[in-house]
């Protein structure tokens, strides 16, 4: 079982079929790929990498290293199963940006996020429109399903997960699926631990120079009627070397509706496969929120009911 990586160069070749079969496989089976070639610059990765990196140095690692001893979580002998090792912060980009009012991103590390978003805004775009190709959908049918009244919600989670003690007993994250569409990681090459579960067994992503790891979330399996799948992922903590993580969400707007595309269920309706709900994507997330760490199944269930009993009032989170 090799984990898909794609040349992003090839679709340009005669080995386009190739490589969109190779994604297409990847989105059916996996719910990951890692892109090379995927025309963000090199230098302008190191850059992004390098001023993280600092940024946490400076002013993220003494907090982190003060709540471990406030938690006394250093000397944990039990497993912890409501907290993630990991220190993390989130730039806002759509609808509208918080860039200016993060306190501690000088100016210039400011103007480069702000251009590494809009690159990988471009990049997720181009990536819905070749998975509406392989899906025979039409071009920019995702991009369309996402938009609501005020184009896509997108930002990106800053993580480090610094060196940990006891990797057995605290993860750097828990294992979830993502709630929202796709998703675009650039992560540390040299330092492991992300893992996706796949046929019952939790298997490495691997850290590879300049490459950017996608994911779909749990929106693309609702629009695809399941032919896509969101697939379980977590960070294990290692005991040594800090691991950058810069995770991108391409999401849909909070007033998007999000529901099986016709195309695919008229499909599928002959072999009577079940079809997935309709709902706001900003009531999706509110039931995420609570329920984050557990199963996908029983969300896309109360969103049923709720699609089902519009009279229901508000789902309890709890």
């Amino acid at each position: 079982m090799e984990f898909p990586v794609i040349n992003l160069e090839k679709l340009n070749g005669e080995e386009r079929a190739a490589t969109m079969a190779k994604i297409k496989d990847a989105c059916e089976n996996w719910g990951f790929f890692e892109l090379l070639n995927h025309g963000i610059e090199p230098e302008f990765l190191d850059r992004v990498e390098s001023m993280t990196k600092g940024h946490y140095r400076k002013c993220m690692e003494q907090r982190f290293k003060e709540m471990v001893a406030n938690k006394g979580l250093d000397a944990v002998q039990t497993e912890i199963k409501d907290m993630d090792w990991e220190s993390t912060f989130f730039i806002r980009h759509l609808p509208d940006s918080n860039l200016a009012q993060l306190p501690d991103l000088d100016d210039e590390h400011r103007a480069v996020m702000k251009e590494f978003a809009a690159k990988l805004e471009k990049l997720a775009e181009d990536l819905l429109d070749l998975l509406c190709e392989n899906l025979g959908l039409e071009k920019g049918y995702l991009k369309k399903a996402f938009y609501g009244s005020r184009g896509p919600t997108f930002g990106t989670k800053v993580s480090n997960y610094p060196p940990c003690p006891k990797p057995d007993l605290i993860k750097g994250l828990r294992a979830h699926t993502d709630a929202g569409g796709i998703i675009l990681l650039f992560q540390d090459d040299r330092v492991s631990g992300l893992q996706l579960l796949k046929d019952g067994q939790w298997i490495d992503v691997p850290p590879m120079r300049h490459s950017i790891v996608v994911n779909l979330g749990d929106q693309l399996e609702v629009i695809t009627n399941g032919k896509y799948k969101s697939v379980e992922h977590r960070v294990v903590a290692q005991t040594d070397g800090t691991r950058m993580s810069l995770a991108s969400f391409y999401n849909p707007g909070s007033d998007a509706v999000i529901y099986p595309a016709p195309a695919l269920v008229e499909k599928e309706a002959e072999e009577k496969k079940q079809v997935y709900p309709k709902f706001v994507f900003e009531d999706y997330m509110k039931l995420y929120v609570g329920l984050k760490f557990q199963a996908k199944e029983p969300r896309f269930e109360a969103m049923k009911a709720v699609e089902n009993n519009v009279n229901l009032g508000p789902i309890a989170t709890a």
